[in-house]
């Protein structure tokens, strides 16, 4: 019998639909209803940048955008209106990238959208999908580097990329001598919680997730020294409601991938990277290539891995996703903080193939602080590479 990594899972139920009506019902009129409506969209009038969930779970809305016929051809799994759902990870102007939504329909019913008020059961059924903050800490085991491994979706929900990663995780943790935490429950994202981490890793993560207070949380632990490691899906939403997350934390915003996982290239930056130790230059998984908007390589981005386009076919029903300058997994620093990302992990298979598995234990490592460089108060790399300065 193998050796098992001291973790444990924190099992919460979602605030939901009755708690959020029910905390609402009780508050005084006038009262704060923060606890319950601290979610990021919780009064903004919708438009066609709302995700789609939000305008189908509001029967005045749902109403309007059944009228014009624009959401016909959609497949139903698009449109469930309990997480995890595409929808909420779609609105209507990203939908026309894929559905081929006529404009003019859509600036039409922006316009009557934005007319309706929003009404405190608009705002709390908004909210549901939401967790409140956890009452109890997190036990974590002591005396080794410990790390929260976060891997609930409210978008897309990729069960078997998500299992064969933790698979994945526990076998680094117990090579690591680390102790791992694995939660599915977003209102573990407290002050007190985090502060107990080296570093926090999202597991294929989906959707919109974190309230207010939690996002607030998570950036300024992240800004003051903390790390935080990403893998596949967590950077791949077509809609995200949080710009620091994409923007900063992660670094690039996803376009799109092929229509069929292929065969590709992966690039080692440099050699000499102690972070890309090991990786075979001869690497060429079977992936779900991601694209993004630019390349996130700059002065506080240190690519690891690129991809070499030429080696499979960048486009998605006949639209053109090549990047030119391709990076597939890289760090960076936020603040203080440390920030790993690999694109790489939708297939389950991709978690066995050691080369992944080398680069996401050793992002890890980066990330939690154990390795000689760091994040220096302005931003910028605290160590460089082997021959530079």
């Amino acid at each position: 019998m193998s050796r098992r990594l001291p973790s444990l899972r924190r099992t919460t139920v979602s605030a939901g639909f009755a708690l959020a009506f029910g905390a609402l019902a009780a508050t005084p009129a006038g009262a704060a209803t923060s606890a319950v409506l601290d979610c990021p969209l919780a009064r903004t009038p919708y438009s066609a940048d709302t995700p789609i969930i939000d305008l189908l779970i509001d029967k005045r809305a749902k109403a309007m955008v059944d009228a014009t016929g624009l959401l016909a051809k959609a497949p139903p799994v698009a449109l469930r209106t309990t997480p995890p759902s595409f929808a909420s990870i779609l609105s209507l102007r990203v939908a026309t990238r894929t559905l081929a939504l006529d404009a003019a329909v859509i600036a039409d019913l922006e316009k009557r959208l934005a007319a309706l008020p929003i009404r405190p059961e608009d705002s709390a059924a908004r909210c549901a999908r939401y967790e409140a903050d956890a009452r109890q800490p997190l036990a974590v085991p002591a005396g080794r580097p410990a790390l929260l491994i976060f891997d609930r979706s409210n978008g897309f929900r990729d069960g078997p990329s998500v299992e064969a990663a933790t698979e994945a995780l526990r076998a680094i943790g117990e090579r690591g001598g680390w102790s791992f935490v694995f939660s599915s429950s977003a209102g573990d994202f407290t002050p007190r919680n985090l502060k107990r981490f080296r570093a926090v890793l999202w597991n294929n993560v989906s959707g919109d997730m974190l309230t207010m207070g939690q996002r607030s949380a998570l950036r300024r632990y992240i800004e003051r020294g903390g790390g935080f490691a990403a893998i596949h899906g967590s950077g791949g939403d077509p809609l995200y409601l949080w710009d620091w997350y994409v923007d900063e934390l992660i670094g690039a915003r996803f376009i799109g991938h092929p229509d069929a996982h292929q065969k590709g290239r992966v690039l080692v930056e440099n050699p000499d990277d102690p972070l890309t130790a090991g990786i075979a230059h001869d690497w060429a998984p079977v992936e779900e290539w991601y694209s993004f908007a630019k390349s996130p390589r700059g002065s506080r981005t240190r690519v690891l891995l690129s991809l070499d386009e030429t080696s499979y076919k960048p486009t998605a029903s006949g639209r053109d996703l090549s990047m030119g300058d391709h990076p597939i997994a890289w760090i960076r620093c936020v603040g203080r903080g440390r920030s790993f990302y690999s694109a790489i992990g939708h297939r389950p298979e991709n978690y066995r193939d050691p080369n992944n598995v080398r680069i996401i234990e050793q992002g890890i490592a980066w990330s939690m602080g154990l390795s000689p460089s760091g994040c220096r108060r302005d931003g910028s790399m605290s160590a460089s590479l082997p021959g530079t300065k």
